[in-house]
């Protein structure tokens, strides 16, 4: 299962639950990640309840590394960050989850090897787990309530490493199976509903009839319309023209 492309490892030390372990696995496989290295879980490997939990990503958890300790989940790293939501007495570089991807990524472009750490669900990693790292991620969360979930920990970091790595708009437009409305469209739309309106006396008074085709214009070139809402538009028009002309027979 793994995609050959460099990222960093994800070590979660000292899990307790099974089901957090595959709900971490399916968060990080659902934004490429699959290299999981696990510590020391306390209710051993392999574990049924997080292929469970996986939900489709139970490949990635065959292919976990499986280690005794910290020191040796890392030892073959450059540059490692470990995951807190509590404050902690070590001096230490703090980095937001969106920074500390974004440099994880730089690093790992220029041929480093990178590892997030997160700890135990019940209280977190230790300081002793923490001291040996470059770093700390620490997300911006309520002051009141901290703490996060093992496998929420996980997606947002995993998120973060999908934007620090993929190009994606930060908006499209999705066009159903059509496409944009092209100007001559348009303004044939626009004498459409002007002619009818004309026809209508909606125009009054005379003085003001040049201002108000102005405007419609104007709110027909703010609309992004396409060439299906505009044969629709042109059809609604109809539709009325032809409801009138029976109710006055």
């Amino acid at each position: 299962m793994a995609t050959g492309i460099p990222q960093p490892a994800i070590v979660l030390v000292r899990p307790q639950m099974g089901e957090n372990i595959g709900a971490a696995a399916r968060a990080m496989w659902n934004f490429g990640l699959d290299r999981m290295r696990i510590v020391d879980p306390r209710d051993g490997w392999p574990n049924s309840a997080a292929v469970a939990m996986s939900s489709g990503a139970g490949r990635l958890l065959d292919e976990a590394q499986l280690f005794d300790d910290v020191a040796g989940a890392v030892a073959d790293c450059t540059f490692v960050l470990a995951t807190t939501a509590r404050p902690r007495d070590l001096t230490k570089s703090i980095w937001t989850p969106e920074a500390a991807l974004a440099e994880a990524a730089r690093r790992i472009a220029g041929g480093e090897k990178v590892a997030l750490m997160f700890g135990p669900e019940r209280a977190g990693l230790e300081n002793e787990d923490i001291a040996p790292t470059n770093g700390i991620i620490s997300v911006p969360v309520n002051p009141e309530f901290p703490s996060l979930n093992l496998a929420q920990c996980v997606l947002l970091c995993a998120y973060e490493w999908r934007r620090a790595t993929e190009t994606v708009a930060g908006k499209v437009e999705s066009l159903a199976g059509t496409e944009l409305a092209e100007q001559h469209e348009v303004e044939h739309l626009a004498r459409h509903y002007e002619e009818r309106m004309q026809e209508a006396g909606f125009f009054f008074p005379e003085h003001k009839a040049d201002s108000m085709k102005v405007n419609l214009r104007n709110m027909w070139s703010r609309l992004p319309l396409t060439r299906a809402e505009v044969q629709m538009l042109h059809g609604m028009m109809r539709q009325i023209v032809r409801w009138k002309d029976r109710k006055a027979d």
